[in-house]
């Protein structure tokens, strides 16, 4: 008896929180119902027969709409309905994503000399994604970074990037993001708010993200990408050292350009090896 229907994405997950509302040919609403964890809609209250028009909705998705028929039983199985998120791009599914340092980088760009680039990198750190099952814009994520691990290529320049001079990372050993907010960009790009704590000081911090997609990998998980970009001002975090060398110029830029690629992996734990 009454109406039963399967909400999904197009990747198949379930939307939990979508709202199925049921009108008969006048217009007139005569059923509405939300779906439960599984994305199911089962309502048990018989219509009567005939020919009815389902209307699906749910936050951060475009509608969508399907017809039903009635039989004499009062029975109505609408089946799956595929919800498109808004602006065309399926998100990762809602719950906790934890990030795989060993397939992810977090690296950075300065000046040197004013004529060329210097790349590094940090090669310890943990982050975690929390996608909100309701808007989008309720997503979190925090990363913790060890600031002695540096490396950017030359043993000399990093303990000198270790020192006093710059990370001091005998009195700071962690840098830490956490989100604040998020706001969409574009299809697949958003805004990330933040506050970065670096060598002693908190500051806000935006980033521009972009969401690479979701698949699944080789040890039975699911795993999203993501691109990250930023730009730092070294003075922002009370690091001002510099060297001049001649004509004015500084051995180190003072800006520096931050690049994030990240494979994130659905839970709360990353797989055993």
């Amino acid at each position: 008896m009454g109406l039963t229907a399967k909400i999904r994405t197009r990747d198949g997950w379930a939307v939990s929180h979508a709202v199925v509302t049921v009108t008969d040919m006048t217009g007139a609403q005569v059923l509405r119902a939300e779906a439960d964890v599984e994305g199911a809609v089962r309502d048990v209250n018989p219509l009567a027969p005939g020919p009815y028009t389902v209307i699906v909705t749910a936050v951060g998705y475009a509608p969508a709409a399907a017809t039903a028929i009635v039989t004499a039983s009062g029975r109505a199985e609408v089946g799956t309905v595929t919800l498109a998120r808004q602006g065309g791009t399926e998100l990762p599914p809602p719950g906790p994503w934890t990030v795989d340092p060993a397939h992810s980088t977090v690296g950075a760009v300065a000046q040197h000399l004013g004529i060329s680039s210097v790349r590094g990198r940090f090669t310890d750190f943990a982050a975690t994604v929390e996608i909100a099952p309701d808007d989008i814009a309720k997503s979190r994520v925090e990363a913790v970074i060890r600031a002695a691990s540096i490396d950017t290529g030359n043993g000399m320049r990093d303990d000198h990037l270790r020192s006093a001079d710059f990370l001091d990372v005998a009195r700071f050993p962690e840098i830490t993001y956490r989100s604040t907010g998020l706001t969409p960009a574009g299809s697949d790009r958003w805004k990330v708010s933040g506050e970065l704590t670096l060598h002693g000081v908190v500051r806000p911090v935006a980033l521009d993200l972009a969401y690479l997609g979701t698949g699944a990998d080789p040890w039975g998980g699911t795993r999203a990408a993501f691109r990250a970009t930023t730009e730092l001002h070294r003075e922002d975090f009370a690091m001002n050292y510099n060297q001049v060398v001649q004509a004015g110029i500084a051995a180190i830029g003072t800006t520096l350009k931050v690049e994030l690629d990240v494979q994130a992996v659905q839970g709360e734990s990353l797989p055993q090896a």
